[in-house]
């Protein structure tokens, strides 16, 4: 089972403003809005942690790059593939 970092099991009531022609098109499909909202926003949060994440590490993983370019991977020697 995997553990997802964002959710705390928990539950809170909150408003959305939806579009109607949106909402209508969802429930006559049978799609639970608060669970595909939900999961949209945990996309969406995932994706901007990860953003923020490189753009925080940027200069590391650059400095990083350009030692492997001179020098090589660590270990190479001992890859067997």
């Amino acid at each position: 089972m995997k553990l997802d970092p964002i959710a705390s099991g928990k539950r809170k009531p909150v408003n959305l403003s939806l579009d109607t022609g949106v909402v209508e098109a969802a429930r006559d499909a049978g799609i639970n809005l608060s669970q595909t909202c939900e999961a949209a926003l945990r996309v969406a949060a995932k994706a901007e942690r990860e953003r923020r994440w490189q753009e925080e590490n940027r200069g590391a993983i650059e400095e990083w790059n350009a030692w492997v370019a001179e020098h090589g991977l660590p270990l190479a020697k001992y890859r067997q593939f």
